[in-house]
């Protein structure tokens, strides 16, 4: 979850409620964790350049200003630009985000230009989820916004999860972006609960895959999911795993 307004060292939490149901295991390994994270934690706060973000803005038609404030644990220019890439190469017909944000406004307008897809965000921040409605709606866009709070555990993975409702049954690219790493530095492994509803050369993608957390979860999904292609890219501030299951020649 991020916002267009500039935001502060720490990512918004989870309420208190769902931070109470952590354990003290999960609790104490999160906080000796983020020692071991803290240089990529860091670098999670660079956004990029001010001409990358006016290049990706330009490439989508969409204002100058649309996008005031990156870095601070929003997407970084990087992660946009490849989520471009795979709108335009693949267009989409479903897809799901795990973290709403910058990235639901630029994936938007990608759709838009490219077959016009249809975006299912979630989010654990219900009043952020309405906040970003409007925000879309300034520039003529709409995305379905749900509030999926972090209620849910997988006995595969720690930490708690989103309370997903009327996943599609068919996705042709995920954007993974949530939860927060302060949930616990491996949750978004639990994002593979999905995967099963992946299309034939679906691409999946996994913001701040340079962290030692998602690396962890990425050494997983390649043992639990051997016939999908997974790479590292780590050309961008924060690292971005890609994958994608059979059904495409070439990754995008």
């Amino acid at each position: 979850m991020t916002t267009r307004n500039p935001t502060g060292l720490l990512s918004k939490d989870a309420s208190a409620p769902q931070r109470g149901e952590l354990t003290w295991g999960e609790t104490l390994f999160k906080l000796a964790f983020g020692a071991i994270q803290l240089p990529w934690l860091l670098r999670s706060l660079y956004g990029g350049k001010l001409e990358e973000k006016d290049r990706l803005l330009d490439r989508i038609g969409l204002p100058r200003d649309a996008l005031p404030h990156l870095g601070s644990w929003k997407a970084d220019t990087y992660l946009l630009h490849r989520i471009v890439d795979v709108i335009e190469q693949t267009r989409p017909a479903q897809v799901v985000e795990l973290g709403s944000g910058a990235s639901s406004l630029v994936m938007a307008q990608a759709l838009s230009r490219n077959g016009g897809g249809q975006l299912i965000s979630y989010d654990q921040h219900q009043p952020f989820s309405e906040e970003m409605g409007r925000w879309l709606a300034e520039h003529g866009l709409s995305a379905d916004f749900r509030h999926a709070p972090l209620t849910r555990r997988d006995p595969a993975w720690p930490g708690l999860w989103y309370a997903l409702d009327d996943v599609p049954a068919r996705i042709d690219l995920m954007v993974i972006d949530g939860p927060p790493w302060t949930v616990h530095p491996y949750v978004r492994g639990t994002a593979e609960c999905l995967f099963t509803r992946l299309s034939p050369g679906a691409v999946v993608m996994l913001d701040d895959a340079a962290r030692p957390g998602e690396r962890v979860v990425a050494r997983r999904w390649r043992r639990n999911w051997p016939d999908m292609t997974f790479v590292l890219e780590t050309a961008g501030s924060k690292g971005l795993l890609m994958g994608r299951t059979p059904g495409k020649d070439k990754f995008v």
